[in-house]
């Protein structure tokens, strides 16, 4: 059974996207160590990167190109400092040469050894293929699938399950919601609990600590710069930066210094309806415009929906429990990370395989979930919440104008942490025993939904408000 750690879905890296960035900068460092291990790394003298389908159609846009380059560069998408990455570009542009690995300088020539190929290769939408010469006429060349939240797939390892780098021994195997709630009534513990012994099969508590925390500080910070930041975001599109606006109306006039400090500052806020609407889309803007700033967010499960999962957690911190710490904070990222590895086990977190509903939709019933059992839910509710999520995204599409992960994509990360929140409630104020759709049969329908849906409509900007909108109405 495949078993999917909290961390495979809540990942550090840089925006805009992390089927389109992410994915494809993992594996050029996959295809360096395929270099390495085949001992011909210090041989090579050219690299050339074939972008198919979802990839090569909007490539530009999410900065697929850029993340192919940082990547083979050596750079690591969890700790280079997101101020270094244009001036790493500018230099490789300039003087046409890329270190590869950071050891070796070979000719370089974006124009030219980054292609973008609209074709399709028939494993994945999201595919590419790395092409080293090395010696006099030799080639070495391997093909990688970024199929969504950054994780990156050869055909025939994902072909061969017993190969699959996920692939663990838990105590708790889990496919489907029924057999986590299964386990939770055999155990008598909550989702969180039952998690949380997966994860220490993999990690020390003090690891499981120290990554969660370090997954929070993250988001937070990421909040935190979203909010203090204005401007207009790169790209085209001249998309003004909403968050900084709607937080300096919000934050009234207590001073602050960091990010925890300001934490504590929106505590003593006003908590009418409209100020917590307002706080929270404030949350999840602040998110994703760093994300399409190109800077550091958390997959959530993907960075297109990465302001969700904080935008709602936040929520809770600020408004339902003031008197929220570490503990709770872990047990919340433990629940959603959980069921985003249900959601992508049994359906798709890709949205060029599945739409936005595969991301938005996916965020949003993570966090529901997450919300529910913070609240005080059972397992069942918890389920329910989640369902409920999905069940209001089904069928939503991935559209970007311009290839850019800005509209509508931005908005309706505030959509889905408001759906979350409201889905949470009414989990909460129902008898399981009345539920009519179990998450299980969702995420099938999310799926079968997926198939059907047109590829115009999966992340290619050939669809929707991606040709009703084009870059010269902006």
């Amino acid at each position: 059974m495949e078993c999917i750690s909290v961390f495979d879905m809540l990942k550090i890296g840089v925006g805009p996207s992390s089927s389109h960035t992410l994915g494809p900068w993992r594996a050029a460092e996959q295809f360096l160590n395929e270099l390495h291990d085949r001992q011909i790394f210090n041989k090579v003298s050219n690299v050339k990167i074939d972008l198919y389908g979802s990839l090569s159609l909007t490539g530009v846009g999410h900065a697929t190109d850029l993340a192919v380059m940082l990547g083979l560069s050596g750079a690591d998408p969890e700790y280079v400092p997101v101020e270094d990455i244009s001036s790493i570009i500018a230099k490789i542009n300039d003087t046409k040469t890329l270190v590869l690995g950071g050891k070796t300088p070979i000719t370089f020539d974006p124009k030219t050894q980054i292609v973008f190929n609209r074709n399709f290769l028939p494993f994945h939408a999201n595919g590419m293929t790395f092409t080293a010469q090395y010696g006099e006429h030799e080639i070495y060349e391997s093909t990688f699938y970024s199929i969504g939240g950054g994780f990156v797939v050869k055909e025939e390892t994902a072909q061969n399950k017993e190969n699959d780098e996920i692939k663990a021994s838990f105590p708790f195997p889990i496919d489907k919601a029924t057999e986590l709630l299964a386990y939770c009534k055999e155990q008598g513990m909550s989702v969180s609990e039952i998690v949380y012994e997966n994860e220490k099969s993999l990690r020390t508590d003090e690891e499981i600590h120290h990554e969660l925390m370090r997954v929070w500080n993250t988001m937070l910070e990421c909040m935190y710069i979203g909010c203090h930041t204005e401007g207009i975001l790169p790209g085209g599109l001249n998309v003004r930066r909403r968050a900084y606006d709607t937080h300096s109306k919000l934050k009234g006039e207590l001073p602050y210094t960091n990010p925890q400090e300001w934490l504590q500052t929106i505590r003593k806020t006003k908590v009418y309806f409209r100020q917590i609407l307002k706080w929270v889309s404030c949350f999840a803007l602040a998110v994703n415009e760093v994300n399409a700033a190109l800077g550091r967010v958390v997959t959530a499960p993907t960075n297109g929906s990465a302001g969700v999962i904080p935008a709602v957690l936040m929520y809770y911190l600020v408004i339902e429990n003031h008197k929220a710490s570490e503990k709770e904070i872990k047990q919340f990222l433990l629940v959603a990370g959980e069921i985003g590895s249900i959601f992508k086990k049994g359906a798709t977190i890709s949205a060029a395989m599945g739409g936005c509903q595969a991301e938005i939709g996916v965020s949003s019933a993570m966090a529901a979930g997450a919300l529910c059992e913070m609240m005080g839910g059972t397992p069942e509710q918890v389920m329910m919440a989640a369902e409920i999520a999905m069940e209001h995204h089904l069928g939503l599409t991935c559209d970007p104008i311009g290839g850019l992960v800005q509209v509508p994509c931005i908005e309706r990360n505030t959509m889905g942490a408001i759906k979350a929140i409201n889905a949470a409630e009414l989990a909460l104020d129902t008898d399981p025993k009345n539920a009519k759709v179990p998450l299980d049969k969702v995420v099938n329908t999310m799926w079968e939904t997926a198939k059907d849906m047109n590829n115009k409509y999966k992340e290619t900007s050939e669809g929707g408000l991606a040709v009703a909108v084009s870059l010269s109405d902006c």
